[in-house]
């Protein structure tokens, strides 16, 4: 048992499995009370049950010892589950008013919810783009908003969303990259508006083995564990994090690796006399501000090499 987060209180979305479980035993083990949030359905859809995320609170009872004590009994739970959709505004501020209501406050979110619905773009439906959408980049926001009307009043928190590198883009994600991409500039949006507010807010780009990355159709040379992802949040949701002013940021972390992806920035420009022609455009683009290669475009075309010799392709 450590104490990075000792007193503190955490809400984590998706904690049923894989890492958003990892996370919430993660904060657990160091402090924290947790609020365990899982609406309890399959990456490719199925009914709810709140089965997964009662399983992870009597995990965290028997990690921490402390058991039993339900709402209103003085915070005594070591954790309490909430099953609620945070793709709804009442889902995101259940878990919100939950926190409060047993433990009195809330320290941070961590929203790692989510679902894939894969499909190449010409033939993706409003139904496979809506729920997507909906649970990552909506359910980021709804439990986001409610979060930070409390710490806003606190004077401090720590709000983290889970992005993925697809936010670069995929051939067959394009509902899940769009999703991700939000989420990012989400976080952003959150970082410069509640600065002033003590409140800081950061993006997790995880790899590690779970049921969504066992669906990746390549070998990802740079993979790790759930518990790897855990240690990260464990940090940013610290006060060791907000001492160094860590905020606004997209951190990768792949097994052994740590990354930290770049800010958005104008890369080159140029100025014209008078008025853009499509022909002036034609003449000067090409030559003084041209083109920012796209990584995932040159991966696609090793994959494509690859596929052709026979052989599966390294990510």
């Amino acid at each position: 048992m450590g104490n990075f987060l000792a007193g503190k209180v955490i809400a984590v979305t998706g904690a049923g499995r894989g890492i958003g479980r990892a996370v919430a035993l993660a904060c657990a083990e160091q402090g924290a009370k947790v609020i365990v949030n899982d609406y309890g359905v399959a990456i490719g859809g199925g009914e709810p049950s709140s089965a997964v995320a009662a399983a992870v609170v009597q995990e965290i009872e028997a990690l921490t010892g402390a058991a039993g004590a339900g709402p209103g009994e003085g915070g005594r739970s070591a954790a309490l589950a909430v099953a609620d959709d945070v793709s709804t505004m009442a889902g995101g501020q259940r878990i919100v008013d939950t926190a409060l209501a047993e433990y009195g406050r809330l320290d941070g979110v961590v929203c790692v919810a989510g679902i894939l619905r894969e499909r190449m773009l010409f033939n993706m439906s409003e139904e496979e783009w809506d729920p997507v959408v909906a649970t990552h980049l909506k359910g980021t926001f709804t439990v986001f908003r409610a979060a930070a009307a409390v710490m806003r009043k606190q004077g401090s928190g720590t709000l983290i969303g889970f992005t993925s590198g697809n936010h670069q883009g995929s051939v067959a994600q394009a509902n899940y990259s769009a999703a991700k991409g939000g989420i990012i500039s989400l976080v952003r949006s959150a970082a410069l508006g509640l600065h002033k507010y003590g409140v800081t807010a950061n993006a997790v780009a995880p790899v590690a083995r779970t049921r969504m990355s066992a669906n990746v159709p390549m070998e990802l040379t740079e993979i790790g564990e759930p518990e790897d992802v855990a240690a990260l949040v464990v940090y940013l949701l610290s006060e060791r994090a907000r001492e160094q002013r860590i905020t606004g940021q997209v951190y990768t972390v792949a097994g052994p690796k740590i990354a930290v992806w770049a800010q958005p920035r104008e890369l080159r420009s140029v100025y014209t006399d008078g008025q853009w022609t499509p022909e002036r455009v034609a003449e000067v683009l090409p030559a003084s501000v041209g083109v920012d290669p796209m990584p995932m475009l040159a991966r696609l075309e090793e994959m494509a090499a690859a596929a052709g010799e026979g052989r599966r392709p390294n990510a």
